[in-house]
């Protein structure tokens, strides 16, 4: 289990000393008690999935603002966090792949589709959401309906 990895690294970095992969883990593991304890049960690999992936978003979002205020030093510092983060992220689907799943999961809900094109963003969404970005899977989207 994904949490279990987490835990496991956690606690190698704090005894090799490695202050910056121990503050992010820790950070990370924050997040997860703090969703655990909202939602009052244990997250799944998917649910833990979603909140790394907040975490790089709001890290890469930070990062944009320190290099508009030239602080390279922070720019370098928040890099080191998303790659860290990033190796708990599954693969994300190529391009070609995403769109791949995607016409495969609208040829499964033809029906709904055809009925209302906008209702296959949800669907897409909850089954494509831990292998890519929601900003590429929305780009996807819209590539397949202008074709």
């Amino acid at each position: 289990m994904l949490k279990n990895k987490i835990q496991l690294d956690l606690v190698t970095a704090l005894k090799s000393k490695n202050t910056e992969v121990l503050s992010v883990l820790r950070l990370l593991m924050s997040a997860v008690k703090n969703k655990e304890i909202e939602i009052q049960k244990e997250l799944s690999d998917d649910e833990i999935i979603a909140i790394i992936q907040k975490q790089v978003k709001e890290l890469a979002e930070a990062k944009e603002l320190f290099q508009k205020g030239n602080r390279n030093d922070l720019v370098v510092q928040n890099e080191k966090q998303i790659a860290i983060l990033q190796c708990y992220l599954p693969q994300e689907l190529s391009a070609d792949e995403l769109e791949l799943k995607i016409k495969q999961i609208i040829d499964q809900n033809k029906d709904i589709y055809q009925k209302n094109p906008k209702a296959i963003i949800g669907i897409c969404m909850r089954e494509l959401k831990s292998k890519s970005s929601s900003d590429k899977i929305i780009a996807a989207l819209n590539k397949i309906q202008s074709v």
